[in-house]
Protein backbone atom coordinates (compact mmCIF):
# COMPACT_ATOMS: atom_id res chain seq x y z
CA UNK A 1 0.00 0.00 0.00
CA UNK A 2 2.84 2.39 0.87
CA UNK A 3 4.53 1.52 -2.43
CA UNK A 4 1.31 2.29 -4.30
CA UNK A 5 0.96 5.70 -2.58
CA UNK A 6 4.58 6.50 -3.37
CA UNK A 7 3.98 5.70 -7.03
CA UNK A 8 0.95 7.96 -7.19
CA UNK A 9 2.86 10.80 -5.49
CA UNK A 10 5.75 10.35 -7.87
CA UNK A 11 3.37 10.42 -10.81
CA UNK A 12 1.80 13.71 -9.64
CA UNK A 13 5.23 15.28 -9.13
CA UNK A 14 6.28 14.15 -12.61
CA UNK A 15 3.13 15.58 -14.17
CA UNK A 16 3.53 18.88 -12.28
CA UNK A 17 7.13 19.27 -13.46
CA UNK A 18 6.10 18.36 -17.01
CA UNK A 19 3.43 21.05 -17.00
CA UNK A 20 5.90 23.66 -15.75
CA UNK A 21 8.41 22.72 -18.43
CA UNK A 22 5.86 22.71 -21.25
CA UNK A 23 4.02 25.87 -20.19
CA UNK A 24 4.70 28.48 -22.93
CA UNK A 25 5.81 31.25 -20.62
CA UNK A 26 6.48 31.26 -16.90
CA UNK A 27 4.35 34.00 -15.41
CA UNK A 28 6.62 34.11 -12.35
CA UNK A 29 9.69 34.68 -14.49
CA UNK A 30 7.92 37.14 -16.77
CA UNK A 31 6.69 39.27 -13.85
CA UNK A 32 9.98 39.27 -11.97
CA UNK A 33 11.89 42.55 -11.72
CA UNK A 34 15.12 42.73 -13.69
CA UNK A 35 17.50 45.58 -14.59
CA UNK A 36 17.47 47.17 -18.07
CA UNK A 37 20.75 45.53 -19.09
CA UNK A 38 19.17 42.11 -18.63
CA UNK A 39 16.08 42.96 -20.66
CA UNK A 40 18.17 44.56 -23.41
CA UNK A 41 20.27 41.46 -23.99
CA UNK A 42 17.66 40.14 -26.42
CA UNK A 43 17.50 43.29 -28.56
CA UNK A 44 19.45 44.03 -31.72
CA UNK A 45 21.31 47.00 -30.16
CA UNK A 46 21.68 46.47 -26.37
CA UNK A 47 23.67 49.71 -25.70
CA UNK A 48 20.96 51.79 -27.40
CA UNK A 49 18.22 49.83 -25.64
CA UNK A 50 19.70 50.61 -22.20
CA UNK A 51 19.62 54.36 -22.90
CA UNK A 52 15.81 54.23 -23.17
CA UNK A 53 15.07 53.25 -19.59
CA UNK A 54 15.54 55.31 -16.43
CA UNK A 55 14.06 52.72 -14.05
CA UNK A 56 16.46 50.46 -12.19
CA UNK A 57 14.23 47.37 -12.22
CA UNK A 58 11.01 46.31 -13.90
CA UNK A 59 9.18 43.42 -15.52
CA UNK A 60 9.34 42.61 -19.21
CA UNK A 61 5.85 44.09 -19.49
CA UNK A 62 6.98 47.36 -17.87
CA UNK A 63 9.86 47.72 -20.31
CA UNK A 64 7.79 46.59 -23.28
CA UNK A 65 4.94 49.00 -22.60
CA UNK A 66 7.36 51.89 -22.09
CA UNK A 67 9.13 51.15 -25.37
CA UNK A 68 5.92 50.74 -27.38
CA UNK A 69 4.51 54.00 -25.97
CA UNK A 70 7.75 55.78 -26.81
CA UNK A 71 7.61 54.33 -30.33
CA UNK A 72 4.05 55.63 -30.66
CA UNK A 73 5.10 59.07 -29.45
CA UNK A 74 8.03 59.21 -31.84
CA UNK A 75 5.88 58.09 -34.76
CA UNK A 76 3.53 61.01 -34.05
CA UNK A 77 6.45 63.45 -33.88
CA UNK A 78 7.88 62.18 -37.14
CA UNK A 79 4.52 62.44 -38.91
CA UNK A 80 4.12 66.02 -37.70
CA UNK A 81 7.63 66.82 -38.90
CA UNK A 82 6.85 65.47 -42.38
CA UNK A 83 3.58 67.40 -42.52
CA UNK A 84 5.33 70.57 -41.44
CA UNK A 85 7.98 70.13 -44.12
CA UNK A 86 5.33 69.60 -46.80
CA UNK A 87 3.41 72.69 -45.67
CA UNK A 88 6.56 74.73 -46.32
CA UNK A 89 7.56 73.03 -49.55
CA UNK A 90 8.11 76.08 -51.74
CA UNK A 91 11.87 75.69 -51.48
CA UNK A 92 11.90 71.95 -52.13
CA UNK A 93 12.41 70.15 -55.41
CA UNK A 94 9.61 68.03 -56.85
CA UNK A 95 11.53 64.74 -56.30
CA UNK A 96 12.00 65.64 -52.63
CA UNK A 97 8.30 66.46 -52.29
CA UNK A 98 7.41 63.10 -53.87
CA UNK A 99 9.66 61.26 -51.42
CA UNK A 100 8.18 63.17 -48.45
CA UNK A 101 4.64 62.33 -49.55
CA UNK A 102 5.59 58.65 -49.44
CA UNK A 103 6.98 59.24 -45.95
CA UNK A 104 3.72 60.92 -44.91
CA UNK A 105 1.68 57.92 -46.06
CA UNK A 106 4.03 55.47 -44.34
CA UNK A 107 4.21 57.52 -41.13
CA UNK A 108 0.42 57.59 -40.92
CA UNK A 109 0.42 53.81 -41.21
CA UNK A 110 3.04 53.51 -38.48
CA UNK A 111 1.06 55.67 -36.11
CA UNK A 112 -1.99 53.45 -36.68
CA UNK A 113 -0.04 50.19 -36.27
CA UNK A 114 1.65 51.37 -33.08
CA UNK A 115 -1.63 52.72 -31.69
CA UNK A 116 -3.24 49.30 -32.17
CA UNK A 117 -0.28 47.54 -30.56
CA UNK A 118 -0.21 49.97 -27.64
CA UNK A 119 -3.93 49.50 -27.05
CA UNK A 120 -3.61 45.72 -26.91
CA UNK A 121 -0.60 45.66 -24.58
CA UNK A 122 -1.53 48.57 -22.31
CA UNK A 123 -3.18 46.63 -19.50
CA UNK A 124 -2.11 43.08 -20.32
CA UNK A 125 0.50 41.15 -18.36
CA UNK A 126 -0.26 37.86 -20.07
CA UNK A 127 0.75 36.37 -23.37
CA UNK A 128 -1.59 37.00 -26.28
CA UNK A 129 -3.16 34.23 -28.31
CA UNK A 130 -1.05 32.81 -31.13
CA UNK A 131 -3.15 34.64 -33.75
CA UNK A 132 -2.92 37.95 -31.88
CA UNK A 133 0.81 37.52 -31.39
CA UNK A 134 1.31 36.98 -35.11
CA UNK A 135 -0.96 39.90 -35.98
CA UNK A 136 0.99 42.40 -33.86
CA UNK A 137 4.36 40.97 -34.84
CA UNK A 138 3.23 41.60 -38.42
CA UNK A 139 2.28 45.20 -37.57
CA UNK A 140 5.55 45.93 -35.77
CA UNK A 141 7.49 44.30 -38.60
CA UNK A 142 5.68 46.60 -41.03
CA UNK A 143 6.60 49.64 -38.92
CA UNK A 144 10.28 48.87 -39.50
CA UNK A 145 9.63 48.23 -43.20
CA UNK A 146 7.88 51.59 -43.54
CA UNK A 147 10.81 53.36 -41.91
CA UNK A 148 13.19 51.75 -44.38
CA UNK A 149 10.92 52.55 -47.34
CA UNK A 150 10.75 56.22 -46.39
CA UNK A 151 14.53 56.37 -46.06
CA UNK A 152 15.12 54.54 -49.34
CA UNK A 153 12.84 56.95 -51.19
CA UNK A 154 14.63 60.00 -49.81
CA UNK A 155 18.05 58.61 -50.65
CA UNK A 156 17.01 57.45 -54.14
CA UNK A 157 15.33 60.52 -55.61
CA UNK A 158 15.38 63.47 -53.20
CA UNK A 159 17.70 66.28 -54.25
CA UNK A 160 17.63 68.53 -51.17
CA UNK A 161 20.61 67.37 -49.14
CA UNK A 162 19.63 69.05 -45.89
CA UNK A 163 16.26 67.30 -45.92
CA UNK A 164 17.97 63.99 -46.68
CA UNK A 165 20.47 64.45 -43.85
CA UNK A 166 17.94 65.64 -41.27
CA UNK A 167 15.33 63.01 -41.99
CA UNK A 168 17.85 60.19 -42.37
CA UNK A 169 19.21 60.85 -38.89
CA UNK A 170 15.74 60.82 -37.35
CA UNK A 171 14.65 57.74 -39.27
CA UNK A 172 17.70 55.74 -38.26
CA UNK A 173 17.33 56.65 -34.59
CA UNK A 174 13.59 55.92 -34.54
CA UNK A 175 14.22 52.60 -36.30
CA UNK A 176 16.43 51.53 -33.39
CA UNK A 177 13.59 52.38 -31.01
CA UNK A 178 11.02 50.45 -33.05
CA UNK A 179 13.39 47.48 -33.18
CA UNK A 180 13.53 47.45 -29.37
CA UNK A 181 9.72 47.58 -29.23
CA UNK A 182 9.45 44.58 -31.54
CA UNK A 183 12.00 42.57 -29.56
CA UNK A 184 10.37 43.31 -26.19
CA UNK A 185 6.90 42.64 -27.57
CA UNK A 186 8.01 39.18 -28.67
CA UNK A 187 9.70 38.56 -25.33
CA UNK A 188 6.69 39.62 -23.26
CA UNK A 189 3.46 39.01 -25.12
CA UNK A 190 4.11 36.28 -27.67
CA UNK A 191 3.73 32.65 -26.57
CA UNK A 192 7.08 30.92 -26.41
CA UNK A 193 5.68 27.93 -28.22
CA UNK A 194 6.49 26.66 -31.67
CA UNK A 195 3.61 26.04 -33.99
CA UNK A 196 3.12 22.39 -34.81
CA UNK A 197 4.79 21.54 -38.07
CA UNK A 198 2.46 19.90 -40.56
CA UNK A 199 2.99 18.89 -44.15
CA UNK A 200 0.23 16.77 -45.63
CA UNK A 201 1.55 15.36 -48.90
CA UNK A 202 -1.75 15.73 -50.71
CA UNK A 203 -1.97 19.33 -49.53
CA UNK A 204 -5.29 21.11 -49.42
CA UNK A 205 -7.55 22.20 -52.23
CA UNK A 206 -10.54 24.42 -51.71
CA UNK A 207 -13.26 25.94 -53.84
CA UNK A 208 -11.65 27.80 -56.74
CA UNK A 209 -11.30 25.50 -59.73
CA UNK A 210 -9.84 26.63 -63.06
CA UNK A 211 -10.63 30.25 -62.38
CA UNK A 212 -14.15 29.65 -61.10
CA UNK A 213 -15.40 30.43 -57.62
CA UNK A 214 -18.61 29.36 -55.90
CA UNK A 215 -20.39 32.52 -54.83
CA UNK A 216 -23.27 33.13 -52.47
CA UNK A 217 -25.28 36.16 -53.58
CA UNK A 218 -28.79 37.52 -53.56
CA UNK A 219 -31.03 37.29 -56.62
CA UNK A 220 -30.45 40.94 -57.49
CA UNK A 221 -26.69 40.67 -57.24
CA UNK A 222 -26.73 37.40 -59.19
CA UNK A 223 -28.69 39.06 -62.00
CA UNK A 224 -25.95 41.66 -62.36
CA UNK A 225 -23.31 38.97 -62.26
CA UNK A 226 -25.05 36.88 -64.91
CA UNK A 227 -25.19 39.86 -67.24
CA UNK A 228 -21.52 40.63 -66.60
CA UNK A 229 -20.17 37.18 -67.31
CA UNK A 230 -21.85 37.22 -70.72
CA UNK A 231 -18.90 39.41 -71.76
CA UNK A 232 -16.39 36.57 -71.54
CA UNK A 233 -15.67 33.14 -70.19
CA UNK A 234 -17.70 31.80 -67.29
CA UNK A 235 -15.12 32.54 -64.65
CA UNK A 236 -17.47 32.20 -61.71
CA UNK A 237 -20.12 29.73 -60.70
CA UNK A 238 -22.78 29.51 -58.03
CA UNK A 239 -22.85 25.89 -56.99
CA UNK A 240 -21.54 25.40 -53.46
CA UNK A 241 -22.07 29.03 -52.50
CA UNK A 242 -19.13 29.05 -50.10
CA UNK A 243 -17.93 32.65 -50.54
CA UNK A 244 -20.41 35.38 -49.71
CA UNK A 245 -20.76 38.36 -52.04
CA UNK A 246 -22.51 41.39 -50.55
CA UNK A 247 -22.79 43.37 -53.77
CA UNK A 248 -21.34 43.61 -57.25
CA UNK A 249 -20.52 46.33 -59.77
CA UNK A 250 -19.41 45.91 -63.36
CA UNK A 251 -16.57 47.79 -65.05
CA UNK A 252 -16.81 47.77 -68.84
CA UNK A 253 -15.18 50.12 -71.30
CA UNK A 254 -18.09 49.88 -73.75
CA UNK A 255 -20.46 51.49 -71.26
CA UNK A 256 -22.57 48.39 -70.68
CA UNK A 257 -21.55 48.11 -67.02
CA UNK A 258 -21.86 50.37 -63.99
CA UNK A 259 -18.54 52.12 -64.63
CA UNK A 260 -16.06 52.53 -67.46
CA UNK A 261 -12.99 52.68 -65.19
CA UNK A 262 -11.81 50.76 -62.14
CA UNK A 263 -11.14 53.74 -59.89
CA UNK A 264 -14.78 54.85 -59.91
CA UNK A 265 -15.87 51.33 -59.00
CA UNK A 266 -13.53 51.29 -56.00
CA UNK A 267 -14.99 54.57 -54.71
CA UNK A 268 -18.47 53.07 -54.29
CA UNK A 269 -17.21 50.04 -52.35
CA UNK A 270 -18.32 50.07 -48.69
CA UNK A 271 -15.91 51.33 -46.08
CA UNK A 272 -14.36 49.23 -43.32
CA UNK A 273 -16.12 45.92 -43.86
CA UNK A 274 -15.40 43.99 -40.67
CA UNK A 275 -14.66 40.58 -42.21
CA UNK A 276 -15.42 38.29 -45.13
CA UNK A 277 -18.39 36.95 -43.15
CA UNK A 278 -20.16 40.21 -44.04
CA UNK A 279 -19.47 39.45 -47.69
CA UNK A 280 -16.99 40.64 -50.29
CA UNK A 281 -17.76 43.61 -52.51
CA UNK A 282 -17.11 42.26 -55.99
CA UNK A 283 -15.79 44.41 -58.82
CA UNK A 284 -16.04 42.52 -62.10
CA UNK A 285 -13.67 44.05 -64.68
CA UNK A 286 -14.52 42.95 -68.21
CA UNK A 287 -12.04 42.40 -71.00
CA UNK A 288 -10.03 45.46 -72.06
CA UNK A 289 -6.83 47.44 -71.57
CA UNK A 290 -7.29 49.84 -68.65
CA UNK A 291 -4.68 52.59 -68.69
CA UNK A 292 -5.08 53.84 -65.14
CA UNK A 293 -3.28 53.82 -61.80
CA UNK A 294 -5.36 51.81 -59.39
CA UNK A 295 -5.13 52.40 -55.65
CA UNK A 296 -7.17 50.50 -53.08
CA UNK A 297 -6.97 52.42 -49.77
CA UNK A 298 -7.06 50.90 -46.31
CA UNK A 299 -10.78 51.58 -45.72
CA UNK A 300 -11.89 49.42 -48.71
CA UNK A 301 -11.51 46.16 -46.82
CA UNK A 302 -12.59 42.75 -48.13
CA UNK A 303 -12.88 43.81 -51.72
CA UNK A 304 -12.70 41.20 -54.50
CA UNK A 305 -11.70 42.14 -58.05
CA UNK A 306 -12.21 39.61 -60.83
CA UNK A 307 -11.22 40.02 -64.46
CA UNK A 308 -11.94 38.15 -67.68
CA UNK A 309 -8.57 36.40 -67.54
CA UNK A 310 -4.84 36.91 -67.91
CA UNK A 311 -4.08 38.99 -71.01
CA UNK A 312 -7.79 39.77 -71.38
CA UNK A 313 -8.32 42.18 -68.47
CA UNK A 314 -5.15 44.29 -68.44
CA UNK A 315 -4.29 47.19 -66.14
CA UNK A 316 -1.26 49.12 -67.35
CA UNK A 317 0.94 52.10 -66.53
CA UNK A 318 4.53 53.26 -66.98
CA UNK A 319 5.62 55.28 -63.91
CA UNK A 320 9.28 54.77 -63.04
CA UNK A 321 12.21 56.16 -61.07
CA UNK A 322 14.09 57.59 -64.06
CA UNK A 323 11.14 59.84 -64.84
CA UNK A 324 10.80 61.06 -61.25
CA UNK A 325 8.67 58.60 -59.31
CA UNK A 326 9.81 56.91 -56.15
CA UNK A 327 9.91 53.14 -56.39
CA UNK A 328 7.08 53.04 -53.86
CA UNK A 329 4.88 55.34 -55.90
CA UNK A 330 5.70 53.95 -59.35
CA UNK A 331 3.15 51.13 -59.04
CA UNK A 332 0.45 50.66 -61.65
CA UNK A 333 -1.67 48.92 -59.03
CA UNK A 334 -1.31 49.54 -55.28
CA UNK A 335 -3.33 47.97 -52.48
CA UNK A 336 -3.24 48.35 -48.68
CA UNK A 337 -6.81 47.25 -47.81
CA UNK A 338 -7.04 44.16 -45.61
CA UNK A 339 -8.55 41.01 -47.11
CA UNK A 340 -8.17 42.03 -50.77
CA UNK A 341 -8.57 39.33 -53.45
CA UNK A 342 -7.68 39.66 -57.15
CA UNK A 343 -8.42 37.01 -59.76
CA UNK A 344 -7.88 36.58 -63.51
CA UNK A 345 -6.16 39.77 -64.60
CA UNK A 346 -2.86 41.16 -65.84
CA UNK A 347 -1.09 44.08 -64.15
CA UNK A 348 1.73 45.72 -66.13
CA UNK A 349 4.37 48.38 -65.96
CA UNK A 350 5.55 49.10 -69.49
CA UNK A 351 8.35 51.55 -68.64
CA UNK A 352 10.96 49.07 -69.88
CA UNK A 353 14.36 47.90 -68.69
CA UNK A 354 16.07 51.25 -69.32
CA UNK A 355 13.82 53.04 -66.82
CA UNK A 356 15.14 50.99 -63.87
CA UNK A 357 12.71 50.65 -60.92
CA UNK A 358 9.17 50.48 -62.27
CA UNK A 359 6.59 48.57 -60.22
CA UNK A 360 3.55 46.79 -61.63
CA UNK A 361 1.97 45.76 -58.31
CA UNK A 362 2.73 47.14 -54.86
CA UNK A 363 1.04 45.17 -52.12
CA UNK A 364 0.93 46.21 -48.46
CA UNK A 365 -2.44 44.62 -47.74
CA UNK A 366 -2.69 42.20 -44.84
CA UNK A 367 -4.30 38.84 -45.58
CA UNK A 368 -4.34 39.56 -49.32
CA UNK A 369 -4.58 36.97 -52.08
CA UNK A 370 -3.83 37.00 -55.80
CA UNK A 371 -5.02 34.04 -57.85
CA UNK A 372 -4.43 33.42 -61.55
CA UNK A 373 -2.97 36.88 -62.17
CA UNK A 374 -0.01 38.02 -64.26
CA UNK A 375 2.50 40.68 -63.23
CA UNK A 376 4.65 42.11 -66.03
CA UNK A 377 7.56 44.49 -65.80
CA UNK A 378 11.34 44.60 -65.78
CA UNK A 379 13.16 45.88 -62.70
CA UNK A 380 11.07 45.69 -59.48
CA UNK A 381 7.94 44.23 -61.07
CA UNK A 382 6.25 42.88 -57.95
CA UNK A 383 6.69 44.84 -54.73
CA UNK A 384 5.56 42.61 -51.87
CA UNK A 385 5.99 45.53 -49.56
CA UNK A 386 4.65 44.40 -46.16
CA UNK A 387 2.05 42.37 -44.22
CA UNK A 388 0.81 38.80 -44.98
CA UNK A 389 0.26 37.82 -48.62
CA UNK A 390 -0.47 34.75 -50.77
CA UNK A 391 -0.09 34.24 -54.55
CA UNK A 392 -1.37 31.15 -56.34
CA UNK A 393 -0.98 30.15 -60.02
CA UNK A 394 0.32 33.57 -61.02
CA UNK A 395 2.76 34.50 -63.81
CA UNK A 396 5.58 36.87 -62.88
CA UNK A 397 7.88 38.52 -65.44
CA UNK A 398 10.92 40.71 -64.81
CA UNK A 399 14.66 41.26 -64.81
CA UNK A 400 16.43 42.84 -61.82
CA UNK A 401 15.03 42.15 -58.32
CA UNK A 402 11.63 41.61 -59.83
CA UNK A 403 10.09 40.00 -56.73
CA UNK A 404 11.12 42.22 -53.83
CA UNK A 405 9.99 43.79 -50.57
CA UNK A 406 9.56 42.75 -46.95
CA UNK A 407 6.18 41.05 -46.68
CA UNK A 408 5.48 37.66 -45.15
CA UNK A 409 4.61 36.01 -48.45
CA UNK A 410 4.16 32.62 -50.05
CA UNK A 411 4.08 32.04 -53.82
CA UNK A 412 2.56 28.69 -54.71
CA UNK A 413 2.28 26.98 -58.11
CA UNK A 414 3.40 30.17 -59.87
CA UNK A 415 5.30 30.57 -63.15
CA UNK A 416 8.35 32.81 -62.88
CA UNK A 417 9.78 34.16 -66.14
CA UNK A 418 13.06 36.11 -66.06
CA UNK A 419 13.22 38.16 -69.24
CA UNK A 420 15.88 39.91 -71.32
CA UNK A 421 17.45 42.79 -69.34
CA UNK A 422 19.34 45.82 -70.61
CA UNK A 423 22.80 45.25 -72.02
CA UNK A 424 25.29 44.40 -69.28
CA UNK A 425 22.61 43.65 -66.69
CA UNK A 426 21.96 40.34 -64.91
CA UNK A 427 18.67 38.92 -63.68
CA UNK A 428 17.90 38.49 -59.98
CA UNK A 429 14.52 36.95 -59.28
CA UNK A 430 14.25 38.10 -55.64
CA UNK A 431 15.56 40.89 -53.42
CA UNK A 432 14.09 40.35 -49.99
CA UNK A 433 14.22 43.28 -47.55
CA UNK A 434 14.18 42.04 -43.94
CA UNK A 435 16.19 44.46 -41.75
CA UNK A 436 15.64 42.91 -38.32
CA UNK A 437 15.85 39.25 -37.25
CA UNK A 438 12.69 39.66 -35.15
CA UNK A 439 10.58 40.48 -38.21
CA UNK A 440 8.41 37.55 -39.28
CA UNK A 441 8.93 38.40 -42.94
CA UNK A 442 10.40 36.53 -45.88
CA UNK A 443 9.72 35.10 -49.34
CA UNK A 444 8.74 31.44 -49.73
CA UNK A 445 8.45 30.15 -53.29
CA UNK A 446 6.77 26.75 -53.38
CA UNK A 447 6.24 24.43 -56.35
CA UNK A 448 7.02 27.17 -58.87
CA UNK A 449 8.15 26.68 -62.45
CA UNK A 450 11.12 28.91 -63.33
CA UNK A 451 11.81 29.23 -67.04
CA UNK A 452 13.19 31.96 -69.33
CA UNK A 453 10.69 34.22 -71.05
CA UNK A 454 10.41 34.11 -74.83
CA UNK A 455 12.77 37.07 -75.30
CA UNK A 456 15.44 35.63 -72.99
CA UNK A 457 15.35 32.00 -74.16
CA UNK A 458 17.35 32.51 -77.40
CA UNK A 459 20.23 34.26 -75.56
CA UNK A 460 20.29 32.59 -72.14
CA UNK A 461 24.03 31.94 -72.43
CA UNK A 462 24.74 35.68 -72.44
CA UNK A 463 22.73 36.65 -69.33
CA UNK A 464 23.33 35.46 -65.78
CA UNK A 465 20.14 34.70 -63.88
CA UNK A 466 20.18 34.29 -60.09
CA UNK A 467 17.59 33.15 -57.55
CA UNK A 468 18.12 36.29 -55.51
CA UNK A 469 20.42 38.73 -53.79
CA UNK A 470 20.33 40.32 -50.31
CA UNK A 471 18.76 43.75 -50.50
CA UNK A 472 18.81 44.12 -46.71
CA UNK A 473 20.88 42.65 -43.89
CA UNK A 474 18.55 39.84 -42.76
CA UNK A 475 17.19 38.96 -46.20
CA UNK A 476 15.23 35.67 -46.13
CA UNK A 477 14.16 33.64 -49.18
CA UNK A 478 13.50 29.93 -49.72
CA UNK A 479 12.67 27.80 -52.76
CA UNK A 480 10.73 24.60 -52.04
CA UNK A 481 9.98 21.84 -54.57
CA UNK A 482 10.38 24.15 -57.57
CA UNK A 483 11.38 23.34 -61.15
CA UNK A 484 14.43 25.37 -62.20
CA UNK A 485 15.41 25.35 -65.85
CA UNK A 486 19.05 25.16 -66.95
CA UNK A 487 19.54 28.93 -67.32
CA UNK A 488 19.84 29.48 -63.53
CA UNK A 489 23.45 30.35 -62.68
CA UNK A 490 25.27 27.40 -61.03
CA UNK A 491 26.15 29.63 -58.05
CA UNK A 492 22.42 30.24 -57.59
CA UNK A 493 22.67 33.48 -55.66
CA UNK A 494 24.49 36.79 -56.10
CA UNK A 495 25.92 39.20 -53.53
CA UNK A 496 24.54 42.72 -53.25
CA UNK A 497 27.78 44.52 -52.42
CA UNK A 498 30.86 42.68 -51.24
CA UNK A 499 30.24 40.59 -48.15
CA UNK A 500 27.17 42.60 -47.07
CA UNK A 501 24.61 40.36 -45.33
CA UNK A 502 26.24 37.09 -46.39
CA UNK A 503 26.41 35.84 -42.81
CA UNK A 504 23.11 37.31 -41.58
CA UNK A 505 20.80 36.39 -44.48
CA UNK A 506 18.85 33.14 -44.68
CA UNK A 507 18.66 31.63 -48.17
CA UNK A 508 17.62 28.03 -48.63
CA UNK A 509 16.64 25.43 -51.21
CA UNK A 510 14.74 22.20 -50.69
CA UNK A 511 14.04 19.32 -53.04
CA UNK A 512 13.94 21.36 -56.24
CA UNK A 513 14.16 19.77 -59.68
CA UNK A 514 15.52 20.63 -63.13
CA UNK A 515 19.08 21.25 -64.30
CA UNK A 516 19.13 24.67 -62.64
CA UNK A 517 18.42 23.16 -59.22
CA UNK A 518 21.84 21.48 -58.91
CA UNK A 519 23.31 22.78 -55.63
CA UNK A 520 26.82 21.33 -56.04
CA UNK A 521 28.27 24.66 -57.18
CA UNK A 522 26.14 27.00 -55.09
CA UNK A 523 27.57 29.87 -53.02
CA UNK A 524 29.34 28.96 -49.78
CA UNK A 525 27.93 31.81 -47.69
CA UNK A 526 27.30 31.28 -43.99
CA UNK A 527 23.64 32.19 -44.50
CA UNK A 528 22.99 29.80 -47.41
CA UNK A 529 21.46 26.38 -46.72
CA UNK A 530 20.47 23.27 -48.58
CA UNK A 531 17.57 21.90 -46.54
CA UNK A 532 17.62 18.12 -46.22
CA UNK A 533 14.95 17.51 -43.60
CA UNK A 534 11.31 17.80 -44.66
CA UNK A 535 10.34 19.02 -41.21
CA UNK A 536 12.73 21.96 -41.56
CA UNK A 537 11.37 22.74 -45.03
CA UNK A 538 7.79 22.63 -43.72
CA UNK A 539 8.55 25.70 -41.58
CA UNK A 540 8.19 27.74 -44.79
CA UNK A 541 4.87 26.34 -46.02
CA UNK A 542 1.48 28.04 -46.12
CA UNK A 543 0.38 26.46 -42.86
CA UNK A 544 3.48 27.12 -40.76
CA UNK A 545 5.08 30.21 -42.29
CA UNK A 546 1.98 32.15 -43.34
CA UNK A 547 -0.53 30.66 -40.89
CA UNK A 548 -2.69 30.36 -43.99
CA UNK A 549 -5.03 27.74 -42.57
CA UNK A 550 -6.50 30.44 -40.32
CA UNK A 551 -7.47 32.83 -43.15
CA UNK A 552 -7.11 31.39 -46.66
CA UNK A 553 -10.20 29.12 -46.49
CA UNK A 554 -12.47 32.18 -46.36
CA UNK A 555 -11.11 33.33 -49.75
CA UNK A 556 -12.07 30.16 -51.62
CA UNK A 557 -8.64 30.12 -53.27
CA UNK A 558 -7.01 26.65 -53.52
CA UNK A 559 -3.75 26.00 -51.71
CA UNK A 560 -1.48 23.36 -50.29
CA UNK A 561 -1.14 23.61 -46.52
CA UNK A 562 2.23 21.90 -46.53
CA UNK A 563 4.73 20.21 -48.79
CA UNK A 564 3.54 18.19 -51.78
Amino acid sequence: MAFKNFSILTLFIFLFISILISFPLSSLADNSNVPPQKICEDTLDPPFCKTLFSIENGTIFDYGRFSIKKSLSQSRKFLNLVLSQLQNKSSLSQPTISALKDCQFLAQQNFEYLSNTNHSTHNTNDVLSVSQGEEFQTLLSAVLTNQETCLDGLITIASDQKVIDDFSSILLNDTKLHSVSLALFLKGWVPNIKKQTSWPRNGRHLDFHNGRLPLNMSKGVKALYDSARAHGRKLLQTIDESVTISDIVIVSQDGSGNFTNITDAIRVAPNNTVSSINGYFLIFVTEGVYQEYVSIPKNKKYLMMVGDGINRTIITGDHNVVDGSTTFNSATFAVVAEGFIAVNMTIRNTAGASKHQAVALRNGADLSTFYSCSFEGYQDTLYTHSMRQFYRECDIYGTVDFIFGNALVVFQNCNIYPRLPSSGQFNAITAQGRTDPNQNTGISIHNATIKPSDDLAPVIGTVNTYLGRPWKEYSRTVYLQCFMDSFISPSGWREWSGDFALSTLYYAEYNNTGVGSDTSMRVNWVGYHVIINATDAANFTVSNFLDGDSWLPQTGVPYFSGLI
